[in-house]
């Protein structure tokens, strides 16, 4: 992992197509801003984790006798 400090306004690039501007530094929180192509899925680590549960219950869920 590649671990940086950056202050407010300033800006870390991955490849070509990728801009990460630090907007601002709060005392529990830093808030980012992300410039990507639109067709690059960006999701929150936790987002992943929420779906990743709900499919697991979903495909453990049992199923109605017909």
């Amino acid at each position: 992992m590649l671990v940086l400090s950056r202050k407010p306004g300033e800006r870390i690039l991955i490849g070509d197509q990728v801009a990460i501007t630090i907007v601002r530094i709060g005392p529990n929180t830093v808030r980012l801003g992300i410039d990507a192509p639109r067709d690059m899925n960006i999701v929150r680590e936790e987002l992943c984790a929420e779906k990743s549960e709900e499919a697991e219950l979903v495909s453990h869920r049992p199923t109605a006798p017909r």
